[in-house]
């Protein structure tokens, strides 16, 4: 008995295998004919009130890897940032001098700080071309978006320098119509990244005080604007060391006469469209040329 048994043992047990792969194979082919939109009731978020919420748009996505860590902007959804400033360009410009042995160890300094500024930014670097290439160099890996612009004409003096600078800079923001708040950053200045989301909301001109402390010197000196409502009407001057202040009036006689109020270039930012938007600022002409003061127009 035992040896005729084992083999219909044998053959329930193919039986039962077979008609276990017919029903799975069966119910895989019917299951394959189902509707499509039966999925979508696992994709859609249903409210208290029982109806289905907005579907939650697409995250931007950031272009420069450099920054991809920046967890704040991806938090934001295409079109639809809480606050309009906060899609305003920053155009950070920062002059050099060829005769600065930290010039190197100040840029990268600043590039870290920068790097850090939710965009969009563009940091403009002027140099002059015999020391451009290690610049160049180093700019490439800083992970901020930059445009680097070189000139040819040697000015011994370092203030003409930086101020011929500051206007291939401006010239270059006039021409290619870039459009934002500039701000002059000198390369070895310090800030608080709350002082970039504050500018970000200047609509034409904005100043504000500022403190410099001269090397080797056991002193701080504070100068920023007297303001009456949102109109200036003079400028402060302090020094720490002696405890006095001294207030100038935008409109003075040598004022006047075509020199315009000295302030610090670090003390304010402004609407790029007063370069190249002449119409709506009352600004002669918008055609960019090398020979016009443009950083003389910005201070008046």
């Amino acid at each position: 008995m035992g040896s005729f048994d084992r083999p219909r043992k044998r053959i329930q047990l193919w039986k039962k295998a077979l008609i276990h792969f017919a029903l799975c194979f069966v119910m895989g082919f019917f299951t394959g004919f189902a509707p499509a939109s039966t999925a979508s009731i696992f994709s859609r978020r249903i409210g208290s009130s029982g109806r289905p919420t907005k579907p939650v748009p697409a995250l931007e996505k950031l272009a420069d890897p450099g920054i991809a860590n920046r967890s704040v902007m991806a938090e934001i959804p295409v079109g639809e940032s809480p606050e309009p400033h906060l899609d305003r360009q920053l155009i950070v410009i920062t002059t050099t001098r060829s005769d600065d042995r930290l010039q190197e160890a100040f840029l990268r300094r600043l590039a870290c700080t920068l790097k850090l500024v939710p965009p969009p930014l563009l940091w403009i670097v002027v140099q002059a071309r015999a020391a451009a290439p290690v610049t160049a160099e180093m700019l490439r890996k800083t992970g901020v978006m930059y445009r680097h612009l070189t000139f040819e004409k040697n000015l011994p003096d370092p203030a003409a320098e930086a101020d011929h600078q500051r206007n291939v800079a401006l010239n270059h923001v006039e021409y290619h119509r870039l459009a934002g708040v500039v701000h002059f950053a000198g390369a070895s200045n310090v800030y608080d990244l709350e002082f970039f989301e504050e500018i970000r909301q200047i609509q034409v001109w904005g100043t504000w005080p500022l403190a410099t402390a001269p090397a080797n010197r056991r002193r701080a000196v504070v100068d920023g604007p007297v303001c009456s409502s949102s109109e200036v009407v003079g400028w402060l001057f302090k020094d720490s060391s002696n405890d006095k202040a001294t207030v100038r009036s935008p409109m003075t006689d040598a004022d006047k006469k075509g020199k315009p109020l000295k302030i610090d270039i670090s003390a304010f930012a402004f609407n790029s469209t007063i370069l190249w938007d002449p119409e709506r600022w009352g600004r002669p002409t918008s055609v960019p040329d090398t020979s016009q003061d443009s950083m003389m127009f910005v201070q008046r």
